[in-house]
């Protein structure tokens, strides 16, 4: 078999990433040579994301970047995957005749044999993990059932699909040999995890079994569905010493007109009472949320009332994203009346409130002690992460390298001495902080 050198791109959501880990593995399975650089590799394969202009944007840009390495002759293939493939791939076709393949997502079994390969499918959850290796995405389940007026992703991912518990047993228990410390599950809508396959939710349950494979000393749960927050894994937030005290729960809105017509299910009450409960019954809770500006319908009015809301609630992590009009939604034939400037606006009006309650958040938590995790070194500092921080999206705690020696992928507890906005400083109290798991 040829040792075609091949180098996956991956671009958008951590669901992605777990996507591109497993056909990653698949890969290596079947011989070949895997490169993290492009222009190292005889060919790419491109997982591209769909989800709002901006990223459909960056996934063209980068599908025409390869084509030009293609062109001058430093590439052999170049292939498509992922979800702006999985919905326009017609449209990609006819615009780009240069790629060789289009794929949607999932597609494992056709792009291996794309390549000469045959699906291991015995071993199909096997993963390549692309994070430090200290922690890892766990996806649970795939598509969704919810009927958003602004979201394209059933059309790309389909209708929700849970993943039977005993295989996501298996992957969290191989992904612990491989060392991995921290679980974070995600899905389009975590809540709805089992609803499918078992008749009820019960993702508290697969939560409780994750927290007793060896070696695992985190799980941190993403995407969570607010109009359907299950009783029961409340209770086991509380209880269970492993599962990190922080929600992602994307609100989108607040006023009752713009949530109507999101069809989100969900009212002003009943969010702020869930909030509310979720406070009371989990001490200690961070609550992370995104929110849409600029939705067809949010009026000055609509826009007074979520920065009202954020106020009131102080979340302690916050996103926000402009709308972005999706062909074959229903909210398509409301139009995007409000102007990308007006958009941009708003967006920056939120995050200016944001960056007030997420300093005031922090200073708070000068000279207290916490639990770190540290994910790199990065010059003058250590990285590091607390159970209210996810990956990537989150604030961070520096330690600076110059006073302590720290092991990338360990638990220390971390005195913390500083902050800005968004980030904590720390160091080491002078008894030593390293936590023996």
């Amino acid at each position: 078999m040829n040792k075609n050198k091949i180098s996956v791109i991956t671009l958008g959501c951590s669901k992605n990433t777990v996507d591109s880990e497993r056909l990653m593995s698949q890969l290596k399975l079947n011989k070949f040579d895997l490169t993290d650089d492009p222009n190292q590799a005889d060919s790419v394969i491109i997982n591209t994301c769909g989800f709002i202009d901006a990223a459909k944007e960056e996934s063209v840009n980068t599908i025409l970047s390869a084509i030009e390495l293609k062109k001058k002759g430093k590439l052999k293939k170049v292939v498509v995957a992922g979800c702006l493939s999985e919905r326009y791939m017609e449209d990609l076709r006819k615009e780009i005749p240069e790629v060789d393949s289009f794929f949607g997502t999932e597609a494992y079994e056709g792009i291996v044999q794309e390549f000469g390969g045959d699906l291991k499918y015995e071993l199909l959850g096997e993963r390549i993990i692309t994070t430090p290796k200290h922690f890892a995405y766990l996806k649970i389940s795939e598509g969704c059932d919810n009927p958003c007026s602004f979201c394209a992703i059933p059309l790309m991912r389909g209708l929700h699909k849970t993943k039977p518990m005993d295989q996501l047993l298996a992957e969290a228990e191989s992904l612990a040999r491989q060392g991995v410390k921290e679980l974070i599950l995600i899905g389009q809508d975590t809540t709805d995890y089992g609803i499918d396959l078992y008749g009820r939710r019960n993702l508290a349950e697969l939560m409780n079994k994750l927290s007793h494979i060896n070696g695992i000393e985190w799980i941190r749960l993403l995407y969570v569905y607010p109009s359907h927050f299950p009783d029961d894994l409340m209770n086991e937030m509380m209880n269970n010493p492993k599962i990190c005290k922080y929600i992602d729960i994307p609100l989108q809105h607040i006023s009752d007109t713009v949530l109507k017509s999101m069809r989100r299910g969900i009212t002003q009450r009943r969010t702020k009472e869930l909030l509310n409960t979720l406070k009371e019954r989990i001490p200690g809770l961070s609550l992370r949320t995104t929110f849409i500006v600029g939705y067809p319908n949010e009026t000055e009015i609509e826009f007074g009332e979520l920065c009202n809301f954020i106020r009131d609630i102080k979340f302690d992590r916050l996103g926000v994203f402009t709308y972005s009009v999706e062909e074959n939604t229903p909210s398509f034939i409301l139009g995007d009346p409000v102007s990308q400037e007006i958009k941009e606006e708003r967006k920056a009006m939120l995050m200016e409130i944001q960056k007030e309650i997420s300093e005031e958040k922090n200073r708070s938590l000068v000279g207290t002690k916490m639990k770190v995790l540290i994910d790199s070194l990065d010059n003058d500092y250590y990285v590091g992460r607390s159970e209210r921080d996810a990956p990537e999206v989150d604030g961070e705690i520096l330690i600076e390298a110059k006073n302590n020696t720290l092991k990338i992928g360990e638990f220390y507890n971390i005195e913390i001495y500083d902050c800005n906005e968004y980030d904590l400083f720390g160091n080491l109290p002078a008894a030593g902080g390293f936590i023996r798991e």
